[in-house]
């Protein structure tokens, strides 16, 4: 396929040439727009105080922190990492450890050293020694709480029971988090409004918000100078166990604003359980009425107003913090955004379940955002409507006033943050736009027979979808029973190609814009191009969802809240940045390790008394690693560590991995031999005259090959069976400057199985866009050669030409086919490795053709004439595609 180069009017034959010419002789990437300019809230400044809250003059250092150069209460660093090891990482019976430390013992006598003991005594003994860590110590109390109203002889059950609600010291805990050097370099001291090099405000970190830079105590003289520490919530049930008795628990955590979101999405102790709430139980009778479900409610934000009580104080004085830098800084606390889904979120707000607790949409007319909620607007209703038109007309509950209304500033309809897991992936997606094209399926077709054929031939495509690095398989299609948040994530990944010719090209078109909004709506960052988009694309869906509604699928339409709730995202990434950073995922990720991990570890007998104790060691844990690194006793690994510390003299070991290697050392023609590449000798010239002559006339793809740099077939080469790409994503903020890395495969043989041989984006013009500024290739073999005392690294791949000039109407992707000869044999050429941005991923053109039962994913890629370029693959291939 011939191109075209723009800046220089010459035409190459080849893809092949025109990549060459445009590496070697326009090699000047366009600078990408960075955030250049940051105005920093002009009162809330952060500035550093010593202990008593005294500021210090610009520039002073931190106060040191006391610590001596020992591991107290443990004996020594062996000592302390094999009680992490086996306590937090193995999580390891008590049973098991005290055969572990049996076993050190008698190896301690079999060498002679009987008078040296184990590690540890016995499980007893490490237990006791991880409860004597000073640091990290956030008691847990229990509180009881009964029913006070009106009973009389009859009264139900419920009414009569103490319930009991386990809290730690909210103050302590944001204490812990602010102080924690682990978030040293990820912690925002300053609200700011972030721009880029375009003068658009960029929303990213919850501190670049506009909550946090319009925060109304900084009109209090006292807090000039201060540091916002907003309070982020967090809760949802969680099951862990229904064989057993249907045993729940409704686990509270928090985090604070300042940490940024990566550290929040990653870091263990940047969002950590601080309550376990009750969960009343009532007979069958009285479980429905409406006096039980006001006193659930009652009790839940009852037990919220007093797990924040010990931060009240704060948020309307100043309270002394240690930040992760080792400054102090008088912070004012703020109750912040709240992570929930819709149950919870109903809880919550106060409203009726069907009404939206952000807007005052009506329950049957959802389709569109309403008047705003607020606190001073509810309160008035409360006080001027009796308790059916509250209900009726407004969606409120009179009995039920939320926890926020105890607090300053805080207004819990605004607060409620985006939850992209059950609002977006969970909810809009699996649980309507799947369920309802299945259904579509069973309504069109012409028998119940039919319906199962064509269903069974859409899970055969997703099972036959190409590997791609970090893509979840789905071996039976989407036959299984326990679904998952993640396997609800990777099935958007793929979908759209499974279905496309099976359900009318509207209905593909509508569920690519519904994932065209959650990508960019997971972004890590956002500025005002991409909220523009994701509001038009949210219209492009509405529009496009009626086609459900026309077929008979949704009679009813789609006044859903869970769908409802997309036109609230724009506005809330505004107030509290990027969604991804305040996501249920977060948090329902931490009952693994806070609830189901420890629960299983328990006899079942006093589950939580168990549970709480085990949450305490890993605190105390937690904070002993971090002192013992922030005293620097934590360098290199423990064993060298050790030879050290005995006086042994240790060699660097820093050097880096390398790559898992072959080296053809037999020569060329070998390599050509064991590849099937007959013709590497040849590509491997043609590469050369590219290489050394980038300014000739002819490309080497079509020069005469008597013109080309003779290399003896005797040359020794290297194949390595992956390379790893780092590339520039704008909005991912985790890697430094925004750069991402991740690995790709050529390897004929992955896993002893199986050949894997990736494909991947080639920069062809990088002045250009979407796949318009690439062209696609299947990467076979990374090799690298010397040639004239130049070492050249290269790509030895497949081209991929594009199947027509504008993406595919249905699903939106672009569609390529390999390119041929015109012998019709697909056309290979050797590039340079810099050429490749990163990897892609091709999805098959499927249509309706059936595939085979025995079909295997692996041969997807040569089986085809035809593929999408699947930029829903990953959240980066969408970004730098569309």
């Amino acid at each position: 396929m011939a191109r075209f180069c723009t800046l220089c009017s010459r035409s190459f034959p080849t893809t092949r040439a025109y990549i060459c010419h445009r590496r070697n002789v326009h090699r000047h990437p366009k600078p990408r727009p960075t955030p250049t300019a940051k105005d920093f809230h002009p009162l809330l400044t952060a500035r550093p105080c010593n202990a008593q809250g005294d500021f210090l003059p610009p520039g002073a250092p931190p106060a040191p922190k006391e610590g001596a150069q020992d591991f107290g209460p443990f004996c020594d660093r062996p000592s302390f990492e094999f009680a992490e090891l086996v306590f937090e990482k193995m999580q390891v019976s008590k049973a098991d450890l005290n055969q572990l430390l049996h076993i050190l013992a008698a190896k301690n006598v079999v060498d002679g050293h009987a008078d040296h003991p184990a590690i540890f005594e016995n499980a007893d003994e490490l237990l006791e020694t991880i409860d004597a860590i000073p640091f990290g110590d956030t008691v847990w109390r229990a509180y009881k709480v009964r029913y006070t109203g009106a009973m009389g002889p009859d009264s139900p059950s419920w009414m009569r029971k103490t319930y009991v609600i386990y809290l730690r010291n909210s103050l302590v805990v944001a204490e812990q988090l602010a102080a924690s050097e682990d978030f040293d370099g990820k912690f925002d001291t300053r609200p700011v409004a972030e721009y880029n090099a375009d003068g658009d405000r960029v929303y990213c970190n919850f501190m670049s918000g506009q909550w946090a830079h319009n925060e109304a105590i900084s009109e209090d003289p006292n807090t000039h100078g201060a540091m916002l520490v907003p309070i982020i919530l967090g809760a949802d049930k969680t099951t862990v166990s229904v064989a057993t008795g249907h045993q729940e628990y409704h686990p509270v955590y928090m985090s604070i604003g300042n940490i940024q979101n990566d550290m929040r999405r990653a870091h263990r102790d940047s969002v950590v359980p601080v309550a376990f709430l009750a969960i009343p139980k009532a007979d069958r009778e009285e479980a429905d009425t409406e006096a039980f479900r006001i006193f659930k409610k009652k009790l839940y934000h009852t037990s919220l107003v007093h797990l924040l009580e010990p931060l009240r104080a704060g948020m309307t004085a100043p309270h002394i913090l240690r930040c992760p830098d080792g400054h102090f800084r008088r912070a004012i606390f703020d109750i912040g955004p709240f992570i929930a889904d819709y149950p919870e979120q109903v809880y919550l707000s106060g409203i009726v379940s069907g009404w939206c607790p952000k807007c005052r949409a009506f329950p049957e007319d959802l389709s569109h955002e309403g008047p705003p909620r607020f606190r001073e607007h509810t309160e008035m209703l409360h006080e001027t409507f009796d308790d059916n038109i509250l209900w009726d007309v407004f969606g409120l509950i009179r009995d039920v006033k939320p926890f926020t209304y105890y607090f300053p500033r805080a207004d819990i309809h605004d607060l409620l943050s985006p939850d992209i897991l059950h609002q977006l992936v969970k909810g809009t997606f699996k649980d309507h736009v799947v369920s309802w094209v299945e259904d579509y399926i069973k309504l069109t077709a012409e028998s119940e027979r039919e319906a199962s054929r064509i269903l069974d031939d859409i899970d055969r495509w997703l099972a036959a979808v190409p590997p791609f690095p970090g893509l979840r398989r789905f071996p039976q299609g989407r036959n299984f029973k326990q679904w998952t948040g993640n396997d609800s994530k990777a099935l958007m990944k793929i979908y759209l190609p499974a279905i496309a010719g099976y359900v009318p090209d509207r209905m593909v078109q509508c569920i690519a814009a519904l994932l065209d909004f959650a990508y960019l709506a997971r972004r890590s960052s956002h500025t005002g191009a991409t909220l523009g988009a994701m509001n038009d694309i949210l219209g492009h869906f509405h529009n496009l969802r009626t086609i459900f509604e026309e077929v008979g699928v949704r009679p009813e339409g789609f006044s859903l809240p869970r769908q409802h709730s997309l036109v609230h995202y724009v506005r809330s990434i505004k107030l509290f940045g990027s969604p991804n950073g305040l996501c249920s995922s977060i948090t329902e990720s931490k009952h693994i390790d806070a609830v189901k991990r420890p629960w299983r570890a328990s006899n079942r007998r006093d589950a939580i008394g168990q549970i709480l104790r085990t949450l305490t060691r890993r605190s105390k844990m937690a904070a002993a690693r971090v002192e013992f690194g922030r005293r620097g006793m934590l360098r290199g690994d423990v064993f060298t560590a050790a030879l050290r510390t005995a006086g042994h003299d240790i060699e660097s070991d820093d050097e880096e991995e390398e790559d898992e290697v072959f080296h053809a050392t037999e020569r060329i023609y070998i390599l050509a031999e064991t590849l099937h590449i007959p013709r590497l000798h040849e590509y491997m010239r043609r590469f050369l005259y590219d290489q050394l002559e980038p300014n000739a006339p002819v490309a080497g793809d079509i020069v005469n090959i008597e013109q080309c740099p003779e290399i003896s077939p005797l040359t020794s080469i290297s194949v390595y069976r992956h390379a790893k790409a780092t590339f520039y994503a704008p909005s991912e903020l985790a890697g430094p400057n925004g750069m991402h890395r991740e690995i790709i495969r050529c390897n004929p043989r992955w896993y002893g199985d199986n050949a894997r041989y990736d494909t991947v984006l080639v920069e062809t013009d990088s002045d250009a866009i979407g796949l318009e500024a690439s062209t696609v290739a299947r990467l076979r073999a990374c090799i690298a050669f010397t040639y004239q005392n130049v070492r050249y690294e290269c790509a030895l791949v497949e081209w991929f030409e594009g199947d027509g000039d504008a993406p595919d109407p249905a699903t939106g992707m672009w569609v390529v086919r390999p390119e041929l000869d015109t012998a019709g044999e697909r056309v290979w050429g050797i590039i340079h490795i810099d050429s490749i941005i990163r990897a892609c991923h091709l999805v098959g053109v499927y249509g309706r053709t059936a595939l085979p039962t025995d079909f295997d994913y692996t041969d997807s890629l040569d089986a085809f004439r035809r593929f999408y370029v699947n930029w829903y693959a990953d959240y980066h291939s969408h970004e730098i595609l569309v």
